[in-house]
């Protein structure tokens, strides 16, 4: 089934801001969002874990739509464009992935990467040659390998990488995943407290040193160069961290709060701004319940 933009006014989240690139930007009332993304030109992306749906808005005016509607039963947690413009979607309690045209929300295609009740397909991240998907309750990561070109591959074409070592602990809860300069993965595990550094190829593990630091409710992970933030919701903070030059351990050099933080979920750069969602976790989603972006410096 294939879904169209749908320009459906959002009421105060259509205002014009007061000055361009807001630090604030209001989403539609009870959207409940979980993943955000930043594409081309400042588009941001942010799905929704009530109804899978995708709001798409403009970082310099604050402005924006639903571009993919929600549908009843569904949700939706991490989201990503690549290079080819292109919206991949985690679909959380549905067990695969989407694949959408980023500018008209058409979906391109879909895997289904499990059955089994439970899983939690949260987040991606998209590499030259493959995406890669996490699974809170299974010890595996889900591959969607890319063609020449980065051409989509049939919706059976996907790989089921199993996983060993520390990020095979039952109960960790795989969340946030990044690509690391020298090839490997890197994975917040919420529950546990900590970063685990996985082999692509053989799913091996080892835990990143950080000195002792908890990262306890990790949620997203943002990288640029060898600095990560590691969004943590129910903390309601983001910890830089600088990461050594073979990226297995790390040194926390602040916690960014902000009294707007409101339980972050995840978040993304551009330019000098850390853009997160706070997905109010701790609240009880209702129609009227208000959601928001807010930009905090990176």
């Amino acid at each position: 089934m294939t879904a169209t933009a749908v320009l459906t006014p959002i009421g105060s989240a259509t205002a014009a801001p007061a000055a361009p690139f807001p630090t604030r930007i209001p989403l539609p009332d009870g959207f409940a969002p979980e993943g955000l993304t930043i594409g081309r030109g400042g588009t941001v992306y942010v799905s929704s874990i009530l109804d899978g749906a995708v709001w798409r808005g403009d970082l310099r005016t604050g402005r924006g739509s639903v571009l993919i509607p929600g549908t009843p039963g569904t949700d939706r947690a991490g989201l990503k464009v690549d290079a080819r413009n292109r919206l991949w979607t985690a679909d959380f309690s549905g067990g695969g992935a989407s694949v959408h045209d980023a500018r008209t929300g058409a979906r391109l295609a879909h895997y289904q990467f499990t059955d089994e009740p439970g899983s939690l397909v949260n987040d991606l991240v998209i590499t030259p040659r493959a995406v890669w998907f996490t699974d809170s309750t299974r010890p595996v990561l889900y591959v969607v390998p890319l063609g020449p070109g980065g051409r989509l591959p049939a919706a059976t074409d996907f790989q089921v990488l199993p996983l060993s070592g520390p990020a095979a602990d039952p109960g960790a809860f795989s969340n946030g995943i990044v690509a690391l300069p020298d090839g490997d993965l890197l994975v917040a595990q919420m529950l546990a407290g900590r970063l685990v550094r996985v082999d692509p190829d053989t799913g091996a593990s080892q835990v990143v040193d950080l000195g002792g630091y908890s990262v306890r409710r990790a949620d997203g992970l943002v990288l640029r160069g060898r600095t990560l933030y590691v969004i943590r919701n129910l903390t309601n903070l983001v910890a830089v961290v600088r990461l050594d030059p073979s990226f297995t351990s790390g040194v926390v050099q602040r916690e960014s709060t902000d009294p707007r933080l409101r339980v972050p979920a995840t978040g993304d750069l551009f330019g000098s701004g850390l853009y997160v969602v706070n997905a109010r976790f701790d609240t009880e989603p209702t129609p009227d319940t208000d959601y928001d972006i807010v930009r905090l410096p990176a």
